[in-house]
């Protein structure tokens, strides 16, 4: 936890002094790299996070311009068969339990592909998509999924309202972490939405992040990783209150947390407020020299993924990965993995195929490849889809392949489903 200077919190304003974790350089995460660019270089920015010792809130110290991050956005909610359950399922929830209904207005923002709206429109129920990369914004256009191309803030809230109407509800899924003007963006909610109206966010809980380890969920476009506590404070100083929170089991542990304003009495702060605030006090989230030990608890999951590896690698077998998410971009480059750990990965979506990891130069094909090479393991990269995947690839037990899971700490799991749940961890492996 070494001091820094001139380094001031998105939030607060307070100086940033105490380091979080320093993954050192990386290029963005979701920049692939065309084939015929493959030699010309990749720009890499500094991967530090710090914590606020007053709001603490975590936050990384280089701040990468949105436009930049999703000039050529690769990632498409809707090649997870996972998460379009998760999609569907939360509209049947907000149907069944908060009226919404073909007389209300839903709007989310950081829409993607429609992956979720798509749902509110199979009931007939009126929606927007906000979306400010092109590549999935028209995606959901050829859906029919209205859809607005542009950031969210303050005055675009306005320019929206004016041309359609406030909200009744207001989503949106892993775009809390993706906004540096943070507080811009909740002004803008407060345009958006109905006096009576209510939000929902989910994000990754940093409480499951630090517990199981999840560092490589650290990347440039990921600007915050809240706790209950921190994401509170900054909705209360706009006039709104979280008067209930779920935990959730997507993106290796999120909170989804319904928001609306302070003068809405129709709805109280629930237990589920208290009892998750009151856990984040009791493990330390509010005492800033608990964030010491996280960095040395990644440097040595590092060690630990490379000595498997190298194991591996001097047996002579053959590792390939699947996935091509901005995580797995993260490990790779903080742990110096190439081409020369791992032949290539695959990955469903066709938008990312014939293209490179960033950094790694790791070559992503179609799934197919894994049937015809037969490797000896296969890495997994969306570890967090590790089941689903599991799932999509038993056909690999044919030959015997074996699964590497990375995260908490790095393991390996047989395909074999009668033994799946014997997971070889790396402890006693020979150096």
């Amino acid at each position: 936890m070494n001091s820094v200077e001139n380094i001031n919190c998105l939030n607060c304003g307070s100086s940033l002094m105490h380091t979080f974790v320093d993954l050192g350089a990386s290029p963005l995460c979701n920049e692939l790299i065309k084939p015929d660019l493959s030699n010309e270089g990749q720009m890499t920015y500094p991967l530090k996070t710090y914590v606020c010792d007053q709001c603490f809130l975590v936050q990384v110290g280089t701040c990468v311009s949105p436009e930049k991050i999703y000039e050529e956005y690769s990632y498409f909610s809707s090649y997870s068969d996972s998460w379009l359950r998760h999609a569907r399922k939360y509209v049947d929830f907000m149907i069944n339990n908060y009226s919404i209904d073909r007389e209300s207005f839903v709007v989310e923002i950081a829409s993607n592909d429609g992956y979720l709206l798509q749902y509110f429109q199979e009931k007939k129920i009126p929606i927007l998509g906000v979306e400010p990369s092109t590549t999935v914004a028209n995606a959901a256009m050829e859906k029919e999924i209205p859809t607005e191309l542009l950031f969210f803030g303050e005055e675009t809230a306005k320019t929206l309202k004016t041309k359609y109407q406030s909200a009744d509800l207001i989503l949106g899924n892993n775009v809390l972490a993706h906004v540096p003007k943070i507080h811009d963006f909740i002004k803008g909610l407060k345009v958006m939405l109905k006096e009576k109206g209510i939000m929902t966010f989910e994000f990754p809980h940093l409480l499951q992040l630090v517990k199981n380890n999840q560092f490589d969920t650290i990347y440039h476009e990921h600007f915050f990783y809240y706790s209950l506590y921190s994401i509170q404070s900054i909705f209360r100083k706009h006039g709104f209150k979280i008067f209930d929170v779920q935990e959730l089991s997507t993106h290796g542990g999120s909170l989804r947390i319904f928001v609306t304003r302070l003068s809405n009495n129709q709805y109280q702060i629930s237990k589920n407020v208290d009892k998750i605030l009151f856990r984040e006090k009791q493990e330390g989230y509010l005492n800033i020299n608990f964030y010491k030990k996280f960095g040395e608890n990644v440097r040595q999951t590092k060690r630990d993924l490379l000595r498997l590896i190298l194991n591996l690698k001097n047996r002579g077998s053959t590792i390939v990965g699947y996935g091509a998410p901005g995580k797995g971009s993260t490990l790779l480059n903080y742990c110096g993995i190439g081409t020369d750990f791992i032949d290539y990965t695959v990955d469903r979506n066709p938008h990312k195929q014939g293209h490179y990891l960033p950094g790694s130069l790791i070559p992503i094909l179609s799934p197919d490849k894994i049937r015809d090479t037969k490797p000896d393991y296969i890495f997994i990269l969306p570890w967090n889809l590790k089941n689903e995947i599991i799932e999509q690839l038993q056909y690999v037990s044919e030959w015997g392949a074996q699964f590497i899971v990375p995260i908490p700490q790095p393991m390996i799991i047989n395909s074999k489903p009668m033994e799946r749940e014997l997971p070889v961890l790396t402890s006693g492996l020979g150096r």
